[in-house]
């Protein structure tokens, strides 16, 4: 998990203020000149604040004022007006395409992708073990302290176990130790490069790069102008959302704001939750072990990606029923077949998964809880002042669980011990290194017969990418209101046959 998840930094600060003027202008129809005029309004000082030059901070505010709308990162190379092509893409495209994270090279600082070295702690010892246990003599101990040649050095870390005075550190590149599937790598001048092919789109770059240099593309604009041309936009929000804006915000304040917003209705992704545990139960009970040895189970697409890019073995044995995401979208459009949905949600991945053949005509747009607080503030809605409606009663209590690591198998199993008296053995995959990990063991085999949850973010869907709090936080919020729920087991979920969607 990331070290900076959940600490409030500037570049949290400029990416969430990038957000905002996208909102203002989509909220005022403003014309595409007004773009040119955002890299000013964030960057308004006369000299630098965060890098080498205020000409590069722009440049990067510019980067990301195009990803924002959904548009191809350009390296910005020739000098242009930001505006160049945004009429054009907004009128004829306006779509989000692949890939969706991406590296902002100019704003990358070439961290070391993998190294040692030896920090002041160094006490230039007697018995310098480190250099002795230094199987290429990379080590050696000179006038101050040791020094780590690190032409010779191949970072086996024994240097560092034997040091007394914990002297020597390991110093990896944020980003690719935040990615379990090693997609993170280097181009030509040693900035990070991401490996389309290996990354399954979880997002955990993008929070861990102290610098910033990290980005996803949105679609922020795009729903901001569907309700404004009064479309019936509809919103599906993920469980994860409890807590995010404020502990003086409740579910059904954030509920009544969306509907300020001009969304025509707002359903919980749990209730799609209800539907896609009794589903997978039902898979579970008809499939393990006569058709297939196990079953692996998620709400998380990365997790899928996973097996489909790093462990294709496997795939078949990962469930490809709906998603909740897909189970809420689809009971939505069948009571309003005209309408537009929009999930919201702690995810990059989903973004990806909305392109899918499968669930594109389900699903509108995706945006996660930190774009949506950059909306409510560009609206000029303080959320704490909202006036709640009535109670949300959409969902059980595993439902909702089905945010925090481990929910989503625990769900399952529930209704498997309830309606078939089965209790199956489970393995729960917490973290894109741990996916990874759990699928390479189901194809070695000694997986047979479990229920195997994957979640790639640490913590499960409250570890998002796109969340406000810090993991732990927003865990305890999500059992809180699964607490609250008027309905334990998704089976006695009463909204299931008023709202049951076609497969």
């Amino acid at each position: 998990m990331s070290k900076l998840k959940g600490i409030y930094t500037d570049i949290v600060k400029i990416r969430r203020m990038v957000f905002a003027e996208l909102a203002r202008l989509a909220l005022k129809d403003a014309e595409c000149e007004e773009f040119d005029k955002i890299p000013y309004r964030i960057i308004d000082t006369e000299e630098a604040t965060y890098r080498s030059s205020i000409f590069k901070e722009r440049a990067i505010v510019a980067a990301r004022v195009r990803m924002g709308l959904g548009m191809d990162y350009e390296t910005n190379q020739e000098h242009k007006l930001l505006s160049e092509g945004i009429r054009d893409f907004l009128k004829n495209d306006n779509q989000l395409k692949e890939p969706l994270v991406n590296v902002i090279r100019f704003a990358c600082e070439k961290c070391p992708t993998n190294a040692h070295f030896v920090t002041n702690n160094c006490r230039k010892c007697l018995a310098h073990p480190c250099s002795i246990v230094c199987p290429v003599d990379a080590i050696t101990i000179e006038e101050h302290a040791a020094v780590i040649d690190q032409e010779k050095c191949i970072n086996c870390g024994k240097c560092k176990e034997a040091c007394p005075y914990e002297a020597i550190v390991n110093y990896e590149r944020p980003c690719a130790a935040a990615c379990g599937v090693d997609a993170i790598e280097s181009d030509d001048y040693n900035r990070a490069q991401i490996n389309q092919d290996k990354c399954v789109s979880c997002g955990q770059c993008i929070i861990a790069c102290p610098f910033g240099a990290i980005a996803d593309k949105s679609m922020i604009y795009q729903l901001l102008k569907s309700i404004k041309k009064g479309e019936d936009v509809r919103a599906i929000i993920a469980p994860s959302f409890v807590g995010q804006f404020g502990p003086l915000v409740s579910a059904e304040k954030i509920v009544t704001a969306l509907k300020e917003l001009g969304m025509k209705e707002v359903r919980e992704v749990s209730l799609g939750a209800d539907f896609a545990s009794l589903h997978e139960a039902e898979l579970f009970a008809e499939d393990i072990p006569e058709k297939q040895p196990y079953l692996g189970t998620s709400c998380c697409p990365s997790w899928t990606y996973v097996a489909d890019k790093h462990v294709p073995e496997v795939k078949d044995n990962i469930s490809e029923s709906s998603s909740p995401m897909i189970f809420a979208a689809k009971s939505v459009k069948e009571d309003n077949q005209n309408s537009k949905v929009v999930f919201i949600g702690p995810c990059v991945s989903k973004k990806l998964e909305a392109l899918s053949d499968k669930v594109k005509d389900e699903v509108d747009f995706v945006i996660t809880f930190e774009e949506l607080a950059a909306i409510f503030v560009a609206a000029d809605i303080e959320l704490t002042k909202v006036d709640a409606e009535e109670e949300i009663r959409d969902a059980s209590y595993y439902g909702r669980a089905y945010a925090n690591a481990g929910g989503v198998a625990e769900a399952i199993r529930q209704n498997l011990k309830v309606k078939y008296e089965i209790d199956p053995p489970i393995t729960k995959a917490d973290g894109l290194a741990d996916c990874r990990k759990t699928l390479m063991k189901a194809k070695a085999g000694v997986l047979a017969g479990h229920l195997i949850e994957g979640m790639a973010c640490e913590g499960g869907c409250v570890g998002g990418p796109g969340t406000l709090l810090a993991t732990k936080r927003g865990a305890k919020y999500v059992d809180k209101f699964a607490d609250e729920s008027p309905y334990k087991f998704a089976f006695e979920n009463e909204n299931l046959n008023k709202n049951e969607p076609k497969e």
